[in-house]
């Protein structure tokens, strides 16, 4: 383990998170207890939900849901359909389809160390994740199935009853449950075995232009002292990446689109008009995998993404303050928001979003088609 954390990386380094997959040491009966197998660089502050702890048979039921597609009202297609372990759980379509060919308006979000974020979607209507997990089951441009028949279905199915009862000690299957159970498979979701998660070990080095990335990546910049960042860890917070999970502190509007053309985004939830056009900031591990990019999935490329913050920053009245703030320039009197990166320091970033690549992640069959 890393113990010297420079200065301008600002992150907290955290102990404590428990072991995944390994069972209690004393079961007493009923469901087998299991916890999270995380790094003790990630935050050890996030509780598991005292209603829904992680038990192996629950764990292993939502994985069976997540790949089940008597969820959808055609049968033709599941959670793993826009979530694909081999794309970290994104989908590569700009928008997903769903049954008959129906097709949505926001890209598929890749899943992975769920356990610590607390809004869910990118307007984050969810407050959890069991709340998430339902929520394609019944939309009309997803699956489509109204889930009194998602349960209907389950509960007539010759596997399901007893598998509830496994895991929950009850064989009447209910939405809840089907939360639940989906919520418990996707928290053991973690990617924590890239190249960054090896440097942080000190098990190995980065490239030069991989180094200069990372420190990019982390520093806000400020000219006056001469201090170049790319701003991306103003958002994409610490170890994980991810945006605040802190309420709705980790939306933003990251300057798309000019006010006439904001989407409504946070607003849709919050009905706050200075919310418009604030999405979730989502976790960037196995970023170079999840394209296209956005809530919308406008950018096909990371190097169109690097160009958006350099030079193409839309404003307008909600555009986030750590963006209009931040430049490698002075000001030079227009208004125009510019980060004003070199080619070669957006590519030295680039660089570092490729170490975020778990390929044990989208390998592991823990997370794997059981039906397969």
């Amino acid at each position: 383990m890393r113990i010297q954390i420079p200065a301008w990386l600002g992150l907290v380094c955290m102990c404590g998170l428990l072991s995944c997959g390994n069972k209690s040491e004393n079961p007493v009966s009923g469901p087998t207890p299991i916890s999270l197998d995380a790094p003790d660089y990630f935050p050890n502050n996030v509780a598991m939900p005292a209603d829904n702890p992680l038990t192996e048979q629950g764990v292993q039921l939502g994985r069976m849901l997540f790949y089940e597609k008597k969820l959808s009202a055609d049968g033709s297609i599941s959670c793993a359909s826009c979530h694909q372990q081999q794309k970290a759980f994104t989908d590569g379509n700009q928008f997903s389809f769903g049954v008959h060919d129906s097709i949505g308006d926001m890209n598929a979000m890749s899943l992975s160390n769920l356990h610590w974020q607390n809004r869910f979607f990118w307007n984050g209507r969810a407050a959890s994740l069991e709340e998430q997990a339902v929520q394609p089951i019944e939309d009309e441009r997803e699956m489509n199935l109204p889930i009194a028949e998602a349960v209907s279905r389950l509960q007539a199915d010759d596997q399901y009853p007893a598998l509830f009862q496994s895991a929950f000690g009850k064989e009447e299957i209910s939405a809840e449950l089907i939360g639940k159970a989906l919520a418990q498979f996707q928290r053991t979701l973690l990617s924590a075995n890239s190249k960054f998660d090896a440097w942080i070990r000190n098990e190995v080095q980065l490239t030069p232009g991989e180094q200069l990335g990372l420190e990019l990546f982390f520093t806000h910049p400020e000219p006056s002292l001469q201090l170049r960042g790319g701003n991306c860890g103003d958002c994409h917070l610490g170890f994980l990446t991810a945006g605040d999970p802190n309420g709705f502190t980790g939306f933003h509007n990251n300057g798309l689109d000019a006010e006439g053309n904001l989407a409504t985004g946070l607003m849709a939830v919050t009905e706050n008009p200075f919310d418009q056009g604030k999405f979730k900031a989502p976790g960037l591990r196995n970023i170079a995998l999840t394209g296209p990019y956005m809530h919308d999935g406008r950018f096909q490329t990371l190097e169109e993404v690097l160009d958006h913050y350099n030079d193409h920053i839309q404003n307008s009245p909600t555009l986030d303050v750590l963006i209009l703030e931040a430049s490698n320039e002075l000001p030079d009197g227009s208004n125009a928001v510019k980060l004003h990166l070199s080619e070669d320091e957006k590519k030295a970033i680039i660089a570092f979003l490729h170490t975020l690549t778990d390929e044990e992640f989208i390998n592991n069959p823990k997370f794997s088609d059981p039906f397969n």
